[in-house]
C-alpha cells in the first residue's frame, strides 16, 4: 500500500518523501508546484501535478494507487501574507483540506497525518515550555486556518471511520544530512534560512526585531527543530495510526530554545564571515520565548530526535545553501549552452 504526501515537492514534504522511502514505503506525491519544485521530489516517488481539492484528480490517484494513508503538508504558511489576504489562507489551508478529508473518507482512507503549527497557541505570556493543553488563541489567519483544520479532524474522527495525528511544530530549519533536500523557496522568512543566505551574500542583511526581551541577550528565543527529525515524527505518527492507538495532537520541538543572536553567531562561526545585521523594534505579537513541551510525542509516539543541536541544524542549512548556489550556476551554464547552440 502507498502513502500519499501532499505538498511533497515543498520543503518539509520533500524530506518526508525521503524518510518514507528510506523506511521502505511506497510514496505518491501530489503537489501543484506553487512553491515546491519538481526536481525536489525523489525519483522513486510517483508524482501527480495538481491541487488537493481537485476531486476528480484525487479519485484518479486513489484508483491508480492503493492509498493507505495521507500525510498532508500542502498549504500556505507565511504569516504576513495571511494577514494581507486572509480569505486565500482560509481557502487554501482550511477549505481545501476539508475537500481532501472528504475525498479520503469517501474512499475509505482511514489514516491522516496533518501538518499543524505552534501558531495555534498565539503569544505566550511566560517562558515555560508550551503544552498541548495551553490556551488556543492564534493571532493571525495562518494560525486560525490551521486550528480550524484541527477542529475538522477532531469532528471527522468522531463521526467516521477515520483517525488522525496533528503535529504542532515550532521553528523548522536545516536540511537533509545526505544533501537530498532542503529549503529552496526564494524569499523565505525563516531566520536560519535568511541568515545563511546573508552569510553567503545572497541577502544584504538580517533584521533583528527587539533587543529588550527578558532573555539572556535581549533577543527572542525560539525552539528550532531539524526538518529530518520532524519528518521522523510524522513517520512515527503514521505507525501510531497503523497500530490503531487513537487520534492525537502533539507538539514537535526540542524543549529548549536559542535566541536570534545565538543563531546569527552560530552562522557566523560556522561560515567564517560576518554579515550585516539591522537592529529593529519589536514586532507586535512576538513573544519573548516560545519553546515546545514535546513530552507527548516522545512518550506516545516514541519519537527521539537525532539532530537536536543548533550547530547541526545550521551546518546542514549552510551546506544546502551552497548546493543551491552550485545548482543555480549549473543551470545558468546549461542555459548558456542551449542559447549558444541555438544561435548557429
Amino acid at each position: 500500500m502507498a502513502i500519499l504526501v501532499t505538498g511533497g515537492a515543498g520543503y518539509i514534504g520533500s524530506h518526508m518523501v525521503w524518510t518514507l522511502l528510506d523506511a521502505g514505503e511506497q510514496v505518491v506525491v501530489l503537489d501543484r508546484l506553487s512553491t515546491g519544485f519538481r526536481w525536489a521530489v525523489a525519483p522513486e516517488a510517483r508524482f501527480y501535478l495538481g491541487d488537493v481539492a481537485d476531486a476528480e484528480l484525487l479519485k484518479t490517484i486513489f484508483i491508480e494507487n492503493d492509498i493507505e494513508a495521507i500525510i498532508h503538508f500542502a498549504g500556505s504558511a507565511v504569516v504576513p501574507a495571511s494577514v494581507a489576504d486572509p480569505l486565500s489562507y482560509y481557502d487554501n489551508n482550511s477549505g481545501k483540506t476539508r475537500a481532501l478529508m472528504s475525498a479520503a473518507v469517501s474512499a475509505g482512507i482511514r489514516h491522516f497525518v496533518f501538518s499543524s503549527t505552534a501558531a495555534v497557541y498565539g503569544p505566550q505570556k511566560t517562558s515555560d515550555p508550551v503544552k498541548e493543553d495551553a490556551s488556543l488563541n492564534p493571532e493571525n489567519p495562518y494560525g486560525q486556518s490551521k486550528l480550524m483544520t484541527e477542529f475538522m479532524l477532531r469532528d471527522a474522527a468522531a463521526a467516521y471511520d477515520f483517525n488522525y495525528v496533528a503535529l504542532r511544530y515550532f521553528n523548522v530549519a536545516g536540511a537533509d544530512p545526505l544533501g537530498r533536500a532542503g529549503q529552496s523557496t526564494s524569499g523565505a522568512t525563516h531566520l536560519i534560512k535568511v541568515a545563511c543566505e546573508a552569510a553567503l551574500g545572497r541577502r544584504d542583511s538580517v533584521s533583528v526585531y527587539g533587543l529588550d526581551y527578558p532573555t539572556h541577550d535581549g533577543t527572542g528565543v525560539r525552539d528550532y527543530i531539524h526538518v529530518s527529525d520532524l519528518a521522523e515524527a510524522h513517520l512515527r505518527a503514521l505507525q501510531h495510526l497503523r497500530g490503531e492507538r487513537g487520534s492525537l495532537v502533539a507538539n514537535c520541538g526540542y524543549g529548549a530554545g536559542y535566541s536570534v543572536l545565538d543563531v546569527l553567531n552560530m552562522v557566523t562561526r560556522l561560515h567564517g564571515h560576518a554579515f550585516k545585521i539591522h537592529m529593529a523594534p519589536r514586532r507586535p505579537g512576538d513573544s519573548a520565548s516560545v519553546v515546545a513541551d514535546a513530552t507527548l510525542a516522545n512518550r506516545v509516539l516514541g519519537w527521539t530526535p537525532r539532530y537536536d543541536s543548533l550547530e547541526t541544524i545550521v551546518r546542514s542549512a549552510l551546506d544546502w545553501e551552497l548546493s543551491l548556489m552550485n545548482r543555480n550556476v549549473d543551470d545558468l551554464q546549461g542555459l548558456h549552452r542551449v542559447l549558444a547552440a541555438a544561435s548557429f
